[in-house]
């Protein structure tokens, strides 16, 4: 409790820098928590969509995980997330266009292999990225397989079967919140197996692109 009143005190600021030279998780946790109602409510007002907005909000704080070496001091860390959950916001916009596109698709009539194949051919990314994901395909399974049972599944029914996560709450019978906090905790160890492979940070944001598209 005096650890977690002390963390409450503390800046933006000084948190991200807690975390950044001791990779105090507790310090992590403390800024998902100071910003989840304020970060949650700009996404679900930018996306229009509730869903996406806590799919959002995970993401972005993957970010801030990934990239928090990157943050400066001097540096404000408020401007710095809400560019960071901007962009993670558009890259979604683009998925669900392309997801829609894929459906039209489907519904015309055309070979739906076919659509499959376009949708990955037209995916965001430049050369490099792709064969960075690639070559981390191997990684990444194997950090997926060394989480927890629980974790793993939250992971396979939200990014691989691209359920909502209420949906996947329903699947398997648990509160969404505790759907949140599995994914959280895996994705929170997902970034630190991804960083210690080797390629670092190039090779875990691709793989992180490939994984949630």
């Amino acid at each position: 409790m005096i650890a977690a009143a002390r963390l409450d005190e503390d800046t933006d600021e000084e948190l991200i820098r807690r975390f950044q030279r001791s990779g105090d998780t507790a310090a992590f946790e403390a800024l998902v928590h100071r910003y989840e109602r304020d970060l949650f409510g700009y996404l679900r007002r930018y996306l229009h969509s509730a869903e996406m907005a806590e799919d959002v909000f995970q993401a972005t704080f993957l970010q801030v995980h990934l990239k928090r070496n990157a943050f400066e001091d001097g540096r404000r860390f408020r401007p710095w997330l809400y560019a960071i959950a901007t962009h993670q916001a558009i890259d979604a916009q683009r998925r669900n266009r392309r997801h829609r596109m894929v459906e039209l698709d489907r519904r015309r009539g055309d070979d739906e292999g076919h659509a499959f194949v376009t949708a990955l051919a037209s995916r965001d990314g430049t050369a490099d990225d792709q064969a960075a994901a690639e070559e981390s395909r191997q990684e990444m399974r194997s950090a997926i397989d060394a989480l927890t049972a629980p974790q793993r599944l939250v992971v396979e029914l939200v990014y691989q079967q691209g359920m909502k996560y209420r949906e996947a709450a329903t699947r398997i019978g648990v509160p969404v919140g505790t759907v949140k906090s599995r994914m959280r905790a895996a994705l929170l160890k997902l970034g630190e197996s991804w960083n210690r492979a080797p390629g670092g940070e190039r090779r875990t944001a691709a793989t992180v692109r490939g994984l949630a598209t």
